[in-house]
């Protein structure tokens, strides 16, 4: 028996799977096959639009797992995520079964037409269902460890982060948009999920992030309460483990905060976010699920949090995860996620939503990325009735507040963020180009231009010379003296780059001390 592990990428509220990022689904699917003696084996969408061999080959397989859902869509760097339209051509084993939270925007007469074209559809959470698909018993923990090893069958690997789970549901579950309410709160023990990030790190992964539940402060809460009160020592002697267990960690992060928790217990979040900064990596984003700053919009739409509450959390955050860290970003800070298009909506409401972001930079405070989101409907949600008119309405609002933002807060926030001089480290090429782009492995990592030609996967350190709306411009850093190129040369020290061209070759960096302040720092011969 022959299986094959298609990853079309997911991107969901709490989880996201596009590369560098590996949702769990892959490693629960193969977990269960593994245990019940299918081989399988385990590609990407992208991989494989490439490989005609591996196309041919299916057809003796017996399975195709297909992975895929974009509920919250974005821009990708990383890859290019399954399409609808894509899966109707991909009956190409014996049995083929679509899986994730593309079940969700899926019509009846989607499903019938995919059960037509001999594709299987499992409705959405899959888990339990795909278990049973196979006669065996559901043990979520059991098989998301043993189905560890399958990373080592991503085309990035190890260059991965993992997603890990660590509870999934929502014990607010009112937002009119969001398809968390489909899924029951579920709390995984420490232990476990523990246990899962030992054995990936076991296998070479160095890259993790806390990013699969929806408010990663009510992780081990007491539930007992109107909203789940923290438990900061369960979370620190988390920590702690995790650390112990796995002492070459490069990146640990997390997803998603609901600031409506850190304004209910300012006391307990402080504790809290004194231990993500001591013992998560910096870089870190603390996503917070504003949506909209109007009170008639945060009402008609059950939404969590006030602007208020997101404000009072956003100065917290600020007041201990501002530092920089070692890679040269802030240790922790917050990001912030707008919905447009949700009931209630006006043209006053994008001022408001404007006025609350220029609030922040008056008051000094730093966000590190803001997410501009159209709404996607689901069906089941409340806004299923309520439908695109108001998004399509509004679509000359949305564009000029967009403009509006990206030039206005988060260009001047980037340069507060980063200053020109700023050392990046790790930044990991992924385009190549005369000008490459590179990231940091990280949560929500920051787009690089790097002045060079770079091979994709090449590890660089890089210092900042200019600035994008929400990206900066770099150079590697130190440099090579005798072997950058003008414009290399010419972003870190100006007009003198010419100079520096015609009196190549140095021979040690001392020679180039009364020409260059700081070279020392800069280049390397």
């Amino acid at each position: 028996m022959k299986a094959l592990i298609l990853d079309g990428y997911v991107d969901e509220p709490s989880c996201l799977g596009v590369p560098p990022f590996i949702s769990p689904y892959p490693r629960f699917v193969y977990g269960v096959l593994k245990s019940i003696g299918i081989s399988a084996i385990y590609t990407t969408i992208d991989r494989f639009r490439e490989d005609y061999k591996l196309r041919e080959e299916l057809k003796n397989f017996d399975y195709l797992f297909i992975i895929a859902g974009i509920a919250v869509p974005g821009n990708y760097i990383g890859g290019k995520p399954l399409s609808k339209r894509e899966i109707f051509g991909l009956n190409l084993a014996k049995r083929n079964v679509l899986l994730g939270p593309i079940y969700l925007e899926l019509s009846k007469k989607d499903v019938l037409s995919l059960e037509d074209a001999s594709i299987e559809v499992l409705e959405f959470p899959f888990e339990r269902k795909f278990c049973e698909f196979f006669g065996v018993e559901f043990d979520l923990d059991k098989f998301l460890i043993a189905g560890a090893e399958v990373v080592k069958q991503h085309p990035e690997f190890p260059n991965i982060i993992c997603e890990i789970e660590t509870y999934r549901g929502c014990y607010w579950a009112k937002c009119s948009f969001c398809i968390e309410r489909f899924q029951k709160i579920r709390m995984r023990d420490p232990r476990n999920v523990v246990l899962e990030i030992k054995a990936l790190y076991d296998c070479g992964v160095r890259h993790f992030r806390l990013g699969k539940q929806t408010d990663f402060f009510t992780y081990l809460a007491d539930f007992s309460y109107d909203f789940p009160k923290p438990n900061p020592e369960a979370l620190k002697r988390f920590h702690r483990v995790i650390w112990e267990n796995c002492a070459k960690i490069r990146t640990l992060h997390l997803d998603n905060v609901n600031p409506k928790t850190i304004a209910e217990y300012p006391e307990e979040s402080k504790e809290i976010i004194k231990t993500i900064v001591t013992y998560q990596t910096p870089g870190n984003v603390a996503a917070f699920g504003l949506e909209s700053a109007d009170e008639v919009v945060v009402k008609k739409n059950s939404l969590c949090a006030t602007a208020e509450e997101v404000m009072s959390a956003i100065e917290l955050m600020n007041k201990f995860g501002k530092a920089t860290g070692y890679n040269g970003l802030p240790t922790l800070l917050p990001g912030l996620n707008f919905v447009i298009g949700l009931k209630g909506e006006t043209k006053e409401t994008f001022e408001k939503n404007f006025e609350f972001l220029k609030s922040i930079l008056e008051k000094g405070l730093l966000v590190r990325r803001i997410n501009l989101r159209q709404v996607k409907i689901f069906p089941g949600t409340p806004m299923e009735k309520e439908g695109y008119g108001r998004l399509l309405k509004h679509k000359r609002y949305f564009n000029a507040f967009k403009k509006r933002v990206r030039e206005e807060i988060d260009n001047p926030m980037l340069r507060k963020i980063l200053p020109k001089g700023r050392k990046l480290t790790d930044l990991r090429v992924e385009i190549e180009g005369k000008i490459s782009f590179a990231r940091q492995i990280a949560t929500y990592p920051i787009l690089v231009g790097l002045i060079g030609e770079y091979k994709r996967q090449t590890f660089v350190d890089a210092r900042i010379v200019d600035y994008g709306y929400r990206s900066v411009t770099t150079v590697e850093s130190p440099i090579n003296v005798n072997k950058a190129n003008l414009e290399q040369i010419r972003a870190l020290i100006g007009s003198r780059a010419v100079e520096i061209i015609k009196r190549r070759p140095f021979k040690s960096i001392e020679e180039l001390e009364n020409l260059v302040e700081d070279a020392k720092l800069l280049f390397t011969v």
